[in-house]
């Protein structure tokens, strides 16, 4: 695709935003090889029988369209979605990437230039982590989800920087360092826990970036403008909700995808980890000034929040 973008260049190298700056360290420290410090003897043996779930899990697989095939579907797809979530993982790694290069150019700040540096070299890292997990250890990768690849469209196209990094520091950022911190309840092999967990670490000083580098700016904004980020959020949630229906998973385990995705929207448990990823995009948003009313009803009409979790952590 083509995009033109204001590059911005400063010749002021004093450090003027302490929190910046301070992440800048962090992030000079915390740098990882995926080489060498992860195990990659680690067995992975995809599609093998998982151990016995909670009544609720059963619960829930007695429910899906896959009950009458019995509990080994159940196991092929708890794999399936391992599978699809870890190639979406990739695709959304590549997109943070692109956009890292891209607010290097266009953030008018050079300790906000710092930042996305290292956060680009964050990106290829996890870009090599997650294709090397899915070349040795998974038969095949999913392609991107075409929501997915929606998102990533709208981010790249905008030529505005602040939508930019509304939409990948913000939106995709958060939701990933929340799936992957849930790793341990969701995924099936200690290799993939051990990468999500690395990972997320980024991820936390990525989404407090995208915080520091957009805090106060909506607040100058007409409400011509703020309506034009609100729509961007509310876009971004609704291609993040029914890309997480899972067509591409169902699709593969021969179930008409139609019938799964009436399932996947409908399933408590399903709905609550919709829910819980988006715990961290909420709170982003209200750091920012970005929780209008507009945009908490319009998460709640999605099922994505709460009234109840969409104001956790605002002042009585």
């Amino acid at each position: 695709m083509r995009t033109a973008v204001d590059v911005r260049l400063n010749w002021t190298y004093e450090p003027r935003v302490p929190r910046v700056v301070s992440l800048y360290e962090r992030a000079k420290l915390a740098q990882w090889n995926a080489s060498t410090d992860i195990d990659w003897n680690t067995e992975v043996a995809f599609g093998a029988p998982l151990p016995d779930d909670s009544g609720r899990a059963f619960a829930q697989f007695a429910s899906s369209p896959l009950a009458r095939r019995g509990p080994a579907a159940w196991d092929a797809f708890r794999w399936q979605l391992q599978a699809w979530m870890v190639s979406q993982f990739l695709h959304g790694e590549q997109g943070a990437l692109v956009v890292a290069g891209r607010l290097i150019e266009a953030v008018p700040d050079i300790g906000s230039k710092h930042c996305a540096a290292l956060q680009a070299a964050d990106e290829a890292r996890h870009v090599e982590v997650f294709a090397r997990y899915l070349h040795e250890n998974v038969p095949e990768l999913y392609p991107v989800s075409p929501p997915l690849e929606s998102l990533l469209e709208d981010i790249l196209s905008d030529t505005r920087w602040d939508i930019t990094a509304l939409g990948m520091q913000i939106v995709i950022e958060a939701l990933a360092m929340v799936a992957f911190r849930l790793a341990d309840q969701t995924f099936h092999d200690d290799l993939i826990k051990e990468i999500t967990r690395l990972v997320a670490r980024d991820e936390a000083r990525h989404v407090s970036f995208g915080v520091f580098a957009l805090g106060g700016i909506y607040q100058q904004m007409t409400s011509a403008e703020l309506a034009e980020r609100e729509d961007m959020v509310l876009e971004a949630a609704y291609l993040t909700r029914r890309r997480f229906l899972l067509e591409e998973v169902w699709e593969r385990l021969e179930v008409p995808p139609a019938q799964g995705a009436e399932f996947a929207a409908a399933d408590t448990t399903m709905i609550g980890y919709r829910q819980a990823i988006f715990t961290k995009v909420v709170s982003s948003l209200r750091s920012i000034g970005l929780l209008t009313d507009r945009v908490r009803d319009g998460l709640i009409g999605l099922g994505l929040t709460t009234a109840a979790l969409s104001r956790a952590g605002e002042p009585r």
